[in-house]
């Protein structure tokens, strides 16, 4: 393990060639610390854990846990790499025990299948052992450096958008739990759009949930608010009606675990509330996330399989065995909801802003994918 400072760069994943490091985020605010990740294994309860989170983030460290068992199979195993059935078998292996790992995240499973499909094409084409490792590299590499430049598109669309929308006047914002460069690598989505309205200084106030029972935006989101010295006051979960009714808020911005072809979006749990408040006040809601995390196979949110996580974190102190709430009672922690798409405003994402179509009776839906074809 390793230490750093606050003052350095703020960075979920430290990753060269060979070498991949999760920032724990169990332990934030508190302290700072690397794990050094080189093993698949290690990997998968990094993910499950949470000590690293995000959907961007969860992908990205699945694959570059490859990528370093894939270095070290071409520096220290080269009998191994002399049966390409066998490499490919392991590595597709891996992949099935990853995507076990969290059930909601559409990006992880996107990249799982990518991946195999990759290692099948590999093989079908009779590519060496080595050739696949040196696959396995350049492809999670690739999706690490596409995920930054995504989240500087979605930053750049979603700031542009509300400056359009909302002329003539600095904002204020909320967000709900954490979708910044913690949950990516570089950015982040929601909290990347807040960033950008602050370069570009027409941010008045960011406003931040603290997202039970895990307390994303307690523990992350007020810390990297925080850090990037960008004005800011966390609110809890159940007093966000109330600011919207005496303090006023311009617009919400959000992150997504998957979002479905019709628009619905399964993000952390209370995103729903949320939304349903917003329309309620005449308060703009968007999601932000990359278009990896939209499923066009899905047709609503009826479909999606939501996580339900230990009772523990309800019903216990965070980091301790010190129980919080009387022996006995039941506990249903799901750690996601599914917001509908009529309560949604828009979508910012890597490919541009998705509004609302009409129908013929002037009904407001999504068909994602034929608006992202519309655009190309």
């Amino acid at each position: 393990m390793s230490q750093q400072s606050q003052t350095a760069t703020l960075e979920a994943i430290k990753y060269q060639r060979g070498k991949l490091e999760v920032l724990n985020q169990l332990l934030i605010p508190t302290t700072f610390e690397y794990e050094v990740v080189d093993t698949t294994d290690k990997a998968f309860h990094s993910i499950r854990d949470m000590k690293v989170r995000g959907a961007p983030a969860i992908a990205i460290v699945a694959v570059l846990s490859l990528a370093v068992n894939a270095t070290q199979f071409l520096t220290n195993n080269e009998a191994f790499l002399n049966d390409n059935k066998e490499t490919a078998k392991v590595f597709i292996e891996k992949l099935d025990y990853l995507a076990e790992s969290r059930p909601t995240a559409v990006n992880l499973f996107q990249a799982v299948d990518d991946f195999k499909l990759k290692i099948n094409k590999a093989l079908e084409e009779n590519k060496s052992g080595k050739e696949i490792c040196e696959l396995i590299i350049s492809e999670a590499e690739g999706l690490m450096n596409r995920d930054i430049e995504e989240n500087e598109r979605i930053s750049q669309f979603g700031s542009e958008h509300l400056i359009k929308t909302i002329p003539d006047k600095k904002l204020k914002v909320l967000t709900h739990c954490n979708t910044g460069a913690l949950a990516t690598m570089k950015y982040g989505t929601a909290l990347g759009v807040i960033r950008f309205l602050q370069k570009k200084n027409v941010l008045e106030h960011a406003f931040c949930t603290e997202t039970r029972p895990y307390n994303q935006g307690a523990r992350l989101t007020a810390f990297e608010l925080v850090y990037e010295k960008i004005p800011a006051t966390l609110v809890c979960d159940s007093a966000v009606s109330y600011l919207f009714k005496t303090k006023g808020v311009d617009a919400v911005i959000v992150g997504a675990d998957r979002v479905c072809n019709n628009g619905d979006t399964a993000n952390k749990i209370g995103t729903y509330q949320v939304a349903l408040s917003c329309k309620h006040h005449g308060i703009a809601f968007y999601v932000a996330a990359p278009f990896t995390s939209i499923d066009l196979t899905l047709g609503s949110g009826d479909l999606i399989t939501i996580e339900e996580r230990s009772s523990k974190e309800v019903t216990h102190y965070r980091n301790n065995d010190e129980r919080a709430v009387v022996e006995g009672i039941n506990v249903w922690n799901p750690g996601f909801d599914v917001t509908p798409a009529e309560l949604i405003s828009g979508f910012f994402t890597d490919k541009g802003v998705f509004t609302p179509l009409y129908d013929e009776q002037g009904k407001p839906y999504y068909d994602l994918k034929k608006q992202q074809l519309e655009k190309q």
